[in-house]
């Protein structure tokens, strides 16, 4: 329940689905009033990535002490030993700018951010057109091993099977559709 009555956003999606290219473009499209939340990680920056903007990158010691005096909207270890999460702090931060926070997380946190803030929550589910393209985006990106991209499909075919769980699921067989349905959505939730 979130008592204090603000707004949130969540766009989540298996990896590789297009959920952050359409949380940049909605972004872009609502300055005024979207702010993206940044979630803490306990893996390395990669090398393009900026502590503080595209993530709070932490120790794995500073995370579980983090969970241990509650700080997280939520929370996961999303792979063997690499931890992510939402700050409360980062949601009061953005909601005391006046703003409403989108979050860019993964399924299992998405489900207990919207069972938390579930009367001013948007949730939209991004779904690959299938399992074979969502294949092909992953290797595109050139950053899997064989192991490694294997891991993500296997965990991408469990995660579509919560997609009935969210308040929106748009098809991203085209991002440009994809985006506009998403910005109509978002543009009715603000209002």
């Amino acid at each position: 329940m979130n008592p204090s009555g603000h707004k949130i956003i969540i766009i989540t999606a298996p990896s590789g689905a297009g959920k952050t290219s359409i949380t940049r473009y909605l972004l872009k499209t609502f300055p005024e009033h979207l702010a993206f939340s940044v979630s803490a990680a306990t893996r390395q920056p990669r090398n393009y990535e900026q502590n503080g903007k595209d993530y709070y990158f932490i120790s794995v010691e500073e995370f579980r002490a983090k969970i241990q005096h509650n700080e997280f909207a939520e929370w996961e270890m999303v792979y063997e030993g690499k931890y992510y999460g939402t700050l409360k702090s980062e949601l009061q931060r953005i909601w005391d700018d006046n703003k409403t926070p989108l979050l860019d997380i993964d399924v299992k946190g998405a489900i207990h951010v919207q069972r938390q803030y579930e009367n001013n929550c948007l949730s939209i589910f991004i779904q690959p057109p299938s399992i074979d393209e969502l294949r092909k985006r992953l290797q595109s990106r050139g950053t899997e091993t064989a192991e490694t991209l294997q891991a993500r499909l296997n965990k991408s075919a469990y995660e579509l099977s919560f997609h009935d769980q969210f308040d929106l699921i748009i098809i991203n067989d085209d991002l440009e559709k994809a985006c506009k349905e998403a910005k109509q959505n978002v543009e009715r939730f603000l209002e």
